[in-house]
C-alpha cells in the first residue's frame, strides 16, 4: 500500500510485494519494468498505458464492446481493468497506487507486480483467456463453444507473448528508464 509522505519531500513510497520500497517519482511514463534493490524486475503499469501493451487492438475493440463498466471514472475496458483482473488474482504480488494528486508523476495509478514484465503480459493474457473462456461457456451455441475450445488447444500463451513483444518492437532498452 502507498504510504504518503511530506509533501515536497520526493513524493509517495510504495510498499513493493518484495518488501522493498520505491519512490513513485522514480517511476517514469516510459518505464515498463526495473532491477529492484532485491535483486529481482518488477513489472510497473500506469493507468495511462493502453491495453494494446498487452493486446491486440481488434481484441481491445471486442473487450470494449463486450465488457460492461461500473465506473464513470474509466467508462470504457482499458489497462485499469486488466490491473484490476491481475490485483484480483494476485493481491500479494501486485500493489497499486492513487496518485492523481501528485502532479509530478504524471499518471493517475501506478501498478508495480512482483513479475518482471514479461511474466506480467504472460499472466494477463492468460487472464483474458480465462474471461474469454468463462463468457464463452455461456453461449447457447455448442459450436461455437467447441470452436473456441479447439482453438484454445492451439494457443500458446508463452508463444503468443513472444511473437506480440517481437512485433511491438519491445527491447531492453524501452523496459528501464
Amino acid at each position: 500500500m502507498a504510504q504518503p509522505r511530506v509533501p515536497g519531500g520526493g513524493g509517495e513510497e510504495l510498499d513493493l510485494p518484495c518488501g522493498e520500497t520505491k519512490s513513485v517519482r522514480s517511476l517514469d511514463l516510459g518505464m515498463r519494468e526495473f532491477e529492484c534493490s532485491c535483486g529481482e524486475r518488477h513489472a510497473v503499469v500506469m493507468d495511462v498505458h493502453p491495453p494494446e501493451r498487452f493486446l491486440p487492438e481488434f481484441l481491445v475493440e471486442i473487450l470494449r464492446e463486450a465488457v460492461e463498466t461500473t465506473s464513470d471514472e474509466m467508462p470504457e475496458f482499458g489497462t485499469p481493468h486488466l490491473m484490476g483482473i491481475a490485483l484480483e488474482e494476485f493481491p500479494k504480488k501486485v500493489v497499486s497506487a492513487d496518485v492523481s494528486d501528485d502532479g509530478e508523476v504524471g499518471t493517475g495509478i501506478i501498478w508495480v507486480a512482483d513479475f518482471d514484465s514479461r511474466r506480467l503480459h504472460e499472466i494477463l493474457v492468460e487472464l483474458v483467456v480465462e474471461l474469454m473462456e468463462h463468457a464463452i461457456s455461456h453461449a447457447d451455441d455448442e459450436s461455437a463453444i467447441s470452436e473456441f475450445e479447439a482453438q484454445m488447444l492451439d494457443f500458446d500463451v508463452a508463444e503468443f507473448v513472444e511473437e506480440y513483444r517481437a512485433q511491438r518492437d519491445i527491447s531492453e532498452d524501452d523496459l528501464y528508464a
